[in-house]
């Protein structure tokens, strides 16, 4: 089970991320906005894999019709992924969100 401190910690440590809110709620930038508090326990990021992880896992990925013009973007029940997966999600939201490497190995 992933939680918002794991959220902020992981988005962090990322080069270039910094955390500001977004319509009242903590929220993740790297040159644009790669993931966000949406409620309590639930988080939203870019992905491009958002139809395959919502057809396969609706009780875990979703979105509401304010995300239908915004293909890239799904929400994720916290409480119901690992660490581990938080971590590789965040991680291409941050390349999606113009970030400015491949994640925290870059330039190595």
């Amino acid at each position: 089970m992933a939680t918002e401190d794991d959220v902020r910690r992981m988005c962090l440590a990322l080069p270039g991320v910094t955390e500001r809110s977004s319509w009242d709620q903590p929220a993740w930038f790297a040159k644009a906005l790669m993931a966000r508090i949406w409620e309590d326990g639930v988080l939203t990021v870019k992905t491009p894999e958002r139809e395959a992880l919502a057809g396969t896992e609706p009780e875990t990925y979703f979105w509401t019709p304010h995300h239908e013009r915004s293909p890239q973007l799904v929400l994720v029940r916290l409480a119901r992924i690992g660490t581990d997966e938080l971590e590789e999600l965040l991680e291409d939201s941050y390349r999606l969100a113009g970030g400015l490497g491949s994640g925290p190995a870059a330039g190595h």
